[in-house]
């Protein structure tokens, strides 16, 4: 039985295993992803040779059970806030009519012809505030309104909503991958912001291209039919709908910046800059904005705030369970193997960082998982004794971009956008799957001109 301590080769069968427990309590037992990322993480402990005691004179059994709780709690405590914020953030902006107004604003400023463009813009924007299935859920009704005014392009609009939200989903905090991963790597939360807006830009033009082409070769027909929103006491202005989202991202980014260009960051700056602060501003605008558009009382205002924060508790549970699993996979050895394995070669690691989370996705559906397992995995690699030609932060948006290949029948994001668009399975394969193919490997590729030309070290 030495294989088992085998530092070479018993991580990567323990990888192995678990990625396989995951799957299959996940996609064929239909265990709730929360229960099931617990479950493997204790099984990795298990597994794992020598794994560190939480208290003195602990056995490895009990520390099997007791460390992936630990990690669970180092993660909830990172994000919580942050994750509750947010989906604050983006039912204030569904409720307010804030969302609606810049959806509405952009088509109305970009012109129907170029209303492909407007929605992904939309898409874009949204989803760094307002969970994917949220954004599509409001915006997928403006793409079949569309569809029905010209008779045409249903199927540009749908990749556009999907395509343009699942961008920043996966690049942009305080979305809980992009989080997660920037945590866990020990990375400033600005420039995460920052490069992510600005490493979406042409993965969003090539969701245009590819949805075009889309809509030209599949004759999917419109079977779905809109439902009209509820009329607003005081509809917002653009400013006020979009300070929800901009206001937190400007004080997140003015701390990065003061740091980047700056000797020493003033304590109130810094202050300002704490993305618990930064999401608190946010979410104060939102509540106003929620607030005085429905003519709502305190009362009335704490009772609608109380539904997004149950689903922001669901996903902080999912994701804190998504990190203790990456967590005790890192406590596995698997960065000094896959050392040990690639001593000698020359290995791309961010090829390697898009790989795995590309492998992750595809077996288990999550892309949020993906990208937390991914970090895990890659920071236990990378540690303090390699140094990269180029900025770590190049590594997390090849994971988020791997984390976009393949979404099939185990992914959620897929039957969302299926069942809402009326898209059977096959044509869901053939738009939602392909498109977010083709987003993750022009990201890759982008990622990699990038890390040449702007390595940021």
């Amino acid at each position: 039985m030495t294989w088992i301590s085998d530092p070479m080769t018993w991580p990567f069968l323990v990888l192995l295993f678990s990625v396989i427990l995951v799957v299959v309590l996940i996609t064929k037992v239909r265990f709730h992803p929360f229960i099931a990322l617990i479950l493997a993480a204790i099984f990795v402990g298990f597994l794992t040779p020598d794994l560190p005691a939480t208290a003195a004179g602990e056995s490895s059994w009990v520390s099997a059970v007791e460390l992936p709780m630990l990690e669970f709690g180092i993660v909830a405590g990172k994000i919580a806030w942050v994750i509750a914020l947010a989906a604050v953030i983006g039912a204030a902006m569904m409720e307010s009519g804030a969302a609606a107004k810049i959806v509405n604003v952009l088509l109305r400023t970009m012109g129907e012809k170029q209303a492909a463009f407007a929605l992904v813009i939309a898409g874009f924007i949204l989803s760094i505030p307002v969970f994917l299935d949220t954004v599509f859920f409001l915006l997928i009704p403006l793409g079949i309104t569309l569809a029905q005014k010209t008779g045409k392009n249903f199927v540009l609009y749908v990749v556009a909503i999907g395509g343009g939200g699942v961008i920043t989903h996966s690049l942009v905090p305080p979305t809980p991958g992009p989080l997660i991963m920037a945590e866990t790597m020990g990375l400033d939360l600005g420039l995460v912001i920052v490069c992510g807006l600005l490493a979406g830009i042409i993965p969003a033009v090539v969701v245009i291209i590819t949805g075009r082409w889309q809509n030209k070769t599949f004759d999917i027909p419109l079977r779905v039919a809109s439902n009209p929103q509820k009329p607003l006491k005081r509809p917002p202005s653009l400013i006020l709908s979009i300070l929800p989202i901009v206001m937190p991202l400007i004080m997140i980014s003015l701390a990065s910046m003061v740091a980047a260009f700056g000797e020493e960051v003033p304590p109130w700056i810094a202050l300002q800059g704490n993305k618990n602060i930064a999401m608190t501003v946010g979410t104060l605008i939102a509540l106003y904005v929620w607030a005085r558009s429905q003519g709502l009382n305190a009362r009335e205002l704490w009772d609608g705030v109380s539904r997004p924060l149950e689903i922001g508790g669901l996903i902080i549970l999912i994701t804190s369970a998504g990190g203790a699993y990456g967590a005790m996979i890192g406590h596995s050895g698997i960065g000094e193997a896959i050392r040990n394995v690639t001593e000698g070669f020359q290995v791309h690691y961010i090829l390697l960082a898009w790989l795995i989370a590309a492998v992750f996705k595809t077996a288990q559906g999550s892309g949020t998982v993906a990208m937390i397992s991914a970090a895990s995995i890659m920071t236990a690699l990378i540690g303090t004794n390699i140094a990269l030609p180029y900025h770590p932060v190049y590594l997390l948006l090849a994971m988020g971009f791997g984390s976009l290949f393949i979404s099939w029948m185990n992914d959620s994001g897929f039957w969302v956008v299926s069942k809402m668009s009326g898209f059977s399975e096959k044509e869901g394969l053939q738009t939602w799957t392909l498109v977010l193919a083709v987003i993750g490997l022009v990201g890759l590729a982008q990622v990699l001109v990038l890390a040449w030309l702007f390595p940021l070290i």
